[in-house]
């Protein structure tokens, strides 16, 4: 089983540069997106359907903002969209999607770049998120968590860890944060693979040609819950894609 995550930056613009094309291509089994930036009734699923998707989306109230999906070629056993807080509820943040033997997590995390104020909002997520997860593994222990966290993890998820000390994304707080996400028995399932290897990243500024000189930051994962451990199989970052300013990743899971 195949299992991709995409923060695609506005879901109709990912469409006009053959997002449909990409996804045959890798022809996942599940697929979670971030950032759609649309309202359900601005997407038009059948273009998902014909490619053998039933879709799902949780978008923000506020239009052209956040939002997060699922695509999915299994049949669910259970939609979840409400998380129980009304700010990220009303962000689109979490979209939750329960399968006879795991539960997958599509996750839109808070970026904190624009000011204090919203890095607070951050903070208060990473405080609501921890708590969430870790309640819902009590009674679904086999949890895959895909999405933007906006957080570079360690000094080698980020192209200038010295220069961007003090940025919004790798401040000590947020990697502290990543440190108690990842040893509370959750797996970064990139670094199970690769645990040493530097310049994979999932995100570029538009900015300096960030991307064409690969200056970025890894912040897009797919985390496993330590019960999946051996089943996950393989996992990699698909940098080469170009429909957002991010890039998607995936997990093979033997299930």
């Amino acid at each position: 089983m195949k299992i991709l995550t995409y923060n695609i930056n506005g879901i109709r613009a990912a469409l006009k540069k053959n997002l449909l094309g990409f996804l045959e291509e890798e022809n996942p089994d599940i697929v979670c997106l971030q950032e759609t930036k649309a309202q359900p009734d601005q997407i038009d699923d059948s273009l998902f359907e014909h490619l053998g998707y039933s879709c799902y989306w949780k978008s923000a109230e506020k239009k052209g903002y956040s939002g997060v999906g699922i695509l999915t070629k299994r049949t669910p056993k259970e939609l979840i969209y409400e998380c129980k807080h009304s700010l990220f509820d009303s962000e689109g943040r979490i979209l939750q999607m329960k399968f006879d033997n795991f539960t997958v997590l599509s996750a839109y995390f808070p970026s904190g770049s624009s000011g204090d104020f919203r890095q607070q909002v951050k903070y208060d997520f990473l405080d609501f998120f921890m708590e969430y997860q870790t309640a819902l593994k009590k009674d679904h222990p086999n949890l895959i968590v895909c999405g933007d966290f906006n957080i570079c993890h360690q000094s080698i998820d980020i192209h200038n860890p010295i220069g961007n000390k003090n940025s919004s994304g790798f401040l000590p707080e947020e990697r502290a944060w990543m440190d108690k996400y990842f040893s509370s028995g959750n797996i970064d399932s990139f670094r199970h693979f690769h645990p040493d290897e530097q310049n994979h990243y999932t995100w570029w500024s538009y900015r300096a040609n960030a991307r064409k000189n690969n200056k970025g930051w890894r912040i897009d994962y797919i985390s496993v819950s330590d019960s999946l451990d051996a089943k996950i199989k393989g996992a990699k970052i698909l940098s080469k894609a170009m429909h957002s300013d991010h890039c998607p990743s995936y997990i093979e899971l033997d299930m």
